[in-house]
């Protein structure tokens, strides 16, 4: 079994029921948890699976549509975004909508470091793929020694982590 459906078993197994619209608390919070645990794996293919064939995003001020081109964008971002490690967590739900606030933390080619704070707004088909998300990400110079998101990577958050800390 792959990683993806390992994560995607334990998420179902955390949720009594699949990760599809109308969403419960429960499993909005596992699509968040699964959404972050494929970003994590810095793998393209992976995460690109996640959204419907015909997906629209806004990331930033960047517009894609489509699993192609979502695959082109994370490849030229995880080369320029490195070491990257993201935390997400659930902000609101209803129906077939998920809202998340997020952090994470890279350094560039240069080696300076950053964390990115921002918002996404997802929208669902029926089969639980994401048609729409729109992400809004501001990028905050940080020393190497403020990281908060140490853990090995690429892989996913461990479950000790505590996630988001207050923002600041």
């Amino acid at each position: 079994m792959h990683a993806e459906n390992e994560r995607d078993a334990s998420a179902s197994a955390r949720s009594p029921r699949p990760l599809i619209p109308p969403f419960t608390l429960e499993s909005a919070t596992a699509k968040v948890r699964a959404a972050e645990d494929a970003w994590n794996s810095r793998d393209p293919e992976r995460v690109a699976m996640a959204y419907s064939h015909d997906s629209e995003w806004r990331n930033r001020g960047t517009f894609l549509r489509g699993r192609d081109e979502i695959r082109a964008f994370l490849r030229t971002k995880w080369d320029k975004e490195r070491d990257y490690r993201l935390v997400k967590s659930l902000w609101g739900f209803r129906e077939n909508r998920i809202a998340v606030r997020f952090q994470y933390e890279w350094h560039d080619p240069s080696g300076r470091w950053f964390r990115s704070y921002g918002n996404e707004l997802w929208e669902f088909d029926d089969a639980g793929l994401m048609r729409r998300r729109e992400a809004s990400i501001n990028d905050v110079p940080i020393l190497e020694t403020d990281r908060r998101f140490r853990w090995p990577a690429p892989g996913p958050r461990p479950d000790s982590h505590g996630g988001i800390p207050d923002v600041r």
